[in-house]
């Protein structure tokens, strides 16, 4: 009976120690995340000024059709 406790407890302690980690790796992936999704939010506001800036230049070179 003794053994049998102790088996369970050791058990539950190991399933109180990956619930423990796997907490942890999920705040660090959500960390992660957000750095991504703000790195890709930069990403999106650069390319959206590049876009306009050679939207511009474009406009800027003259028709050679004419």
């Amino acid at each position: 009976m003794d053994a049998e406790l102790r088996s369970l407890e050791d058990k539950v302690n190991q399933v109180v120690a990956l619930c423990q980690r796997l907490r942890s790796d999920n705040h660090d992936l959500r960390q992660q995340l957000a750095n991504a999704q703000n790195d890709n939010k930069q990403l999106a506001e650069k390319i959206g000024v590049a876009t306009t800036r050679l939207e511009s230049l474009l406009t800027q070179i003259p028709d050679e059709t004419a």
